[in-house]
C-alpha cells in the first residue's frame, strides 16, 4: 500500500476542507500546543491520506510556495460527478473540466485551495463513435500544445 502524505501551511483548515469536499473520514489527529497539525490520517473512499503542517527544518514544501503540486491524487469512483460537484462547490479550482474522454474515462482535474492536484475518473459509457470523435478533437488540440491538464500520471 502507498499512502500519500500531504504537507501544507494551514493543515487544520485543509483537513476540514477534505472532510467537506471529499467526505474524508478523520481517523487520527494530533495537534501541537500552538494548534498546528502535527499529523492526521483521513480515509477518502477506501484510501488513506496523511497530512500535517510544515515545520521548520522539514524538507516538505507547501505547493503554493513552489508553483504547484508535483503529484496528483486520483479519485476513482462511480459517484465521480457527485464528488466533483461537491469539491467545486467547496472551492476547488477546475484545471481540466470533468468530461467523457477519448480514452474511455469520465475524467477531470481540480486544484484544492491548498495547492494539491486531484484527478477524478470512472469508466464512461460512450459509443465507439463518440470515443473516436473525442479522439479526433483531442488530436487537433494536441497539435497546439495539448489540452490543459492532460493526464500524464
Amino acid at each position: 500500500m502507498v499512502t500519500p502524505y500531504l504537507a501544507v501551511n494551514g493543515a487544520v483548515e485543509a483537513l476540514e476542507w477534505y472532510k467537506r469536499a471529499f467526505g474524508a473520514k478523520q481517523l487520527e489527529r494530533q495537534l501541537e500546543p500552538s494548534g498546528k497539525l502535527m499529523h492526521a490520517t483521513v480515509k477518502i473512499g477506501d484510501s488513506f491520506v496523511m497530512l500535517s503542517d510544515i515545520f521548520p527544518g522539514s524538507d516538505m514544501k507547501d505547493p503554493r510556495d513552489t508553483g504547484g503540486s508535483a503529484v496528483s491524487l486520483h479519485i476513482f469512483s462511480k459517484d465521480i460527478d457527485r464528488i466533483w460537484k461537491k469539491a467545486v462547490e467547496s472551492g476547488a479550482r477546475v484545471v481540466m473540466p470533468l468530461d467523457n474522454q477519448f480514452w474511455g474515462d469520465r475524467y477531470g482535474k481540480l486544484a484544492d485551495p491548498f495547492g494539491h492536484s486531484w484527478a477524478f475518473s470512472y469508466p464512461a459509457k460512450m459509443s465507439e463513435e463518440e470515443k473516436e470523435r473525442k479522439r479526433e478533437e483531442a488530436m487537433k488540440t494536441m497539435g497546439s500544445g495539448g489540452p490543459p491538464g492532460m493526464p500524464n500520471e
